[in-house]
């Protein structure tokens, strides 16, 4: 199906109804330490490494290789890919550790992707660059973004994803031959579509690598912007679900001081302890968050139960979702 034939999402789209009830997309990104991504064209289904082209039997075990670690396996495919029949002869991989004192991004190519099951899990979820040591590999100073558009786990991601992708991928494109012209032979794609990420009522949702930042309700020129000034090792606000290397009350202090500070060089901030404070019906949290000058701010995070019900993905029942709001900020350093 061409992109001009996508269905517009239905009024009672997951996605739709969230930003109308101006549900914040701040401390809403999932929590993985590291991702692992791998290359399969063709349909994904719900669970797409198990309901793909991929062997579902290494599906499973790629899946049991990160069960009791951070690491999130994702599968991705080029833009207008879903329909490919082929088999590629070599697939692209991408390995990456978000933590602010140790991020990184690894790729390489394999001609089957069993080659995979010689990443060490644990060594990747700790964010220690040995983890890919066995494989053929680069480590890659410049980001990449995906966008998920697994339409099979929830419909928005495909009716507003994909359009998406297509355009932002254009876009980088067109502004990357305008600075430096073509990129080198040897480089690989820099965007690309996702399986889920989790979120599907923020679609389009996006995650950049190697920091893990999480995007939602993105257009072309949002996506494209982040790729750009994130090459500049800066980060944009807008958009912005969280850093997924912290739970999602450090997410929203971390954005929070960001904000406060105007400060959004991806490695200058820190989250430190978190601390419940409170518990349900309305549960809160404190959170220490320091900059790598020295200074350091203690905020107070509380959660509240949406008001107006509504699906948390297309076809789910109503619920009332927790969210996350910054009630205050005070220096402590």
């Amino acid at each position: 199906m061409r992109d001009d034939q996508l269905p517009a999402p239905q009024p009672h789209a997951c996605a739709l109804l969230s930003r109308e009830l101006g549900e914040p997309v701040a401390g809403t990104a999932s929590t993985q330490s590291a991702w692992l991504l791998l290359e399969q064209p063709g349909p994904w289904g719900r669970v797409a490494a198990h309901e793909s082209r991929l062997d579902p039997a290494l599906g499973a075990e790629l899946d049991g290789r990160t069960a009791g670690t951070g690491v999130r396996l994702c599968l991705i495919r080029r833009p207008e890919d879903d329909r490919h029949e082929h088999e590629p002869a070599r697939r692209r991989w991408f390995a990456a550790a978000t933590h602010p004192e140790r991020t990184w991004l690894a790729t390489g190519e394999v001609a089957h992707p069993t080659e995979l099951l010689k990443i060490d899990f644990a060594r990747l979820d700790a964010g220690d660059r040995r983890a890919v040591a066995e494989l053929e590999h680069s480590f890659l100073d410049t980001p990449i973004m995906g966008i998920c558009t697994n339409g099979k786990r929830d419909a928005c991601c495909t009716t507003l994803g994909r359009r998406v992708v297509v355009a932002a991928d254009a876009l980088d494109a067109a502004a990357c031959a305008a600075v430096g012209g073509p990129p080198a032979i040897s480089a690989p794609p820099t965007i690309w579509e996702i399986t889920h990420l989790g979120g599907h009522k923020f679609a389009p949702t996006g995650v950049l690598l190697p920091f893990g930042y999480l995007y939602g309700r993105l257009d072309a020129a949002l996506a494209a912007r982040v790729l750009a000034e994130a090459r500049g090792d800066r980060l944009v606000a807008a958009g912005c679900r969280g850093r997924s290397t912290w739970e999602r009350p450090g997410q929203a202090a971390e954005l929070a001081v960001r904000g406060e500070l105007d400060e959004w060089q991806p490695a200058a901030v820190l989250v430190g302890a978190v601390e419940q404070t409170a518990d349900e019906p309305e549960p809160a949290w404190r959170a220490v968050v320091e900059h790598h000058d020295g200074r350091a701010y203690e905020v107070s995070v509380k959660g509240s139960h949406a008001a107006v019900a509504r699906p948390e993905s297309c076809g789910k029942a109503e619920a009332n979702p927790l969210e996350l709001r910054v009630e205050a900020i005070d220096k402590i350093r």
